[in-house]
């Protein structure tokens, strides 16, 4: 694995998903990522059926080493500001306000180290009307104005996994890496924050365009009747999805994989306005001849006439189509007392060497004599009553 960011310390002091993604960031990258947790309970996305090495925890904390800590205990905090010292990030998700109260405000940790990087990230933001309310995924999905972007409006309901909470962590890492090749030319480090109301409406940028260039406002159906998708039922109950956009070649090659060659002359679809305008009649027709065969017969034509699709894959499935197995796209460890853990690698190549390695998620203080013995024996001896 190429390490990019070897030699890099970050401590997280991070929960739930929006600290813990953008360490696992710095970690996939080579960083030497320490997660302190409060003892005994550690990580609260850590509790599931009596344990605490749930799938939720596992999914954000591989490549980390755990180490708990109480920072409102003098011992604590004298071992905790050691490891500031030696550090180049730390990263909270707290509320604003309650990093301080713990001891770990970015001004007192950047007086105990000046180069330090401090990523802060927030609900919605540190200051404002809005900063002292709870934020959770849907919570800043809808403030955002992306959530109504996903509600089927003949089904309303949330769908889909925690995206908010994933892409904050994201645009955290983007930043701290920011802040650490500014810090390679000043020598000196930053605050870095970032909400999760800020992340998604950036994420969302492309609907604040168009209302603002345009005066649209888009809805579920805008992007995939402009982008022209599609997702199709076949007879063995399972589903493949279609991305036509806009260039000819790929509806005629539909319509030879469908054997309907004079559909896209019927008026209504001869062109691409045309197909925007009455998508739902399209959908209704595609529909009816996809349920004819399976999903592999479709493929198997489709890709015999280059028309972008895919098989609609859930998670049983992904991994085992033949590109994703050439791309070694998961990968596996093992764990000393958890077990046998398996992952999606990151996506990064460096000089075409992919990521294959990954540490499994640490169980609760696993690295406590690891990390934090040589510090405490250290202060042992600098004790004014040490013998």
């Amino acid at each position: 694995m190429a390490k990019v960011l070897d030699g890099i310390r970050v401590l997280e002091q991070g929960t739930f998903i929006t600290g813990p993604a953008a360490g696992m960031l710095l970690g996939d990258l080579g960083a030497d990522v320490v997660k302190i947790e409060q003892p005994e309970t550690g990580d609260p996305f850590r509790a599931f059926k009596g344990g605490l090495y749930s799938p939720h925890y596992q999914t954000y904390n591989r490549n980390k080493r755990s180490v708990t800590l109480n920072t409102k205990n003098e011992q604590d905090l004298e071992v905790f500001d050691e490891l500031v010292r030696n550090a180049d990030v730390y990263i909270q998700n707290f509320r604003p306000g309650a990093a301080e109260r713990l001891h770990a405000g970015a001004q007192r940790l950047q007086t105990i180290n000046p180069r330090l990087i401090y990523c802060s990230i927030s609900g919605f933001g540190a200051t404002g009307p809005a900063a002292g309310r709870p934020a959770y995924d849907s919570v800043a999905q809808a403030a955002s104005g992306f959530l109504g972007l996903l509600i089927n409006p003949e089904n309303p309901r949330v769908v889909g996994p925690a995206i908010a909470d994933s892409l904050t962590g994201f645009y955290a890492a983007y930043g701290i890496l920011g802040a650490l090749h500014e810090r390679n030319i000043t020598g000196v480090g930053r605050k870095v924050e970032v909400s999760m109301l800020e992340a998604m409406t950036h994420f969302n940028l492309d609907a604040f365009t168009h209302y603002y260039a345009a005066g649209e406002v888009m809805g579920p159906y805008s992007r995939p009747s402009v982008s022209q998708s599609y997702v199709m039922k076949c007879s063995d109950g399972k589903w493949l999805a279609l991305h036509m956009s806009s260039p000819e070649k790929f509806w005629q090659g539909l319509a030879e994989a469908i054997e309907r060659p004079t559909l896209f002359q019927d008026a209504r679809f001869s062109d691409r306005s045309g197909r925007i305008v009455h998508q739902t009649e399209l959908i209704k027709i595609l529909s009816g001849i996809f349920a004819t065969r399976p999903r592999g017969d479709w493929c198997a034509r489709l890709e015999g006439h280059d028309v972008p699709h895919a098989p609609m894959y859930d998670a049983s499935e992904a991994l085992e189509d033949p590109q994703a197995k050439h791309l070694e796209i998961l990968v596996s460890t093992e764990h000393k007392t958890m077990g046998e853990f398996r992952t999606v690698r990151p996506p990064v190549s460096f000089d075409g060497e992919r990521s294959t390695h990954v540490v499994a998620p640490p169980t609760l203080g696993e690295h406590n004599d690891e990390v934090l013995g040589p510090i405490r024996a250290r202060l042992q001896t600098k004790a004014p009553d040490a013998t």
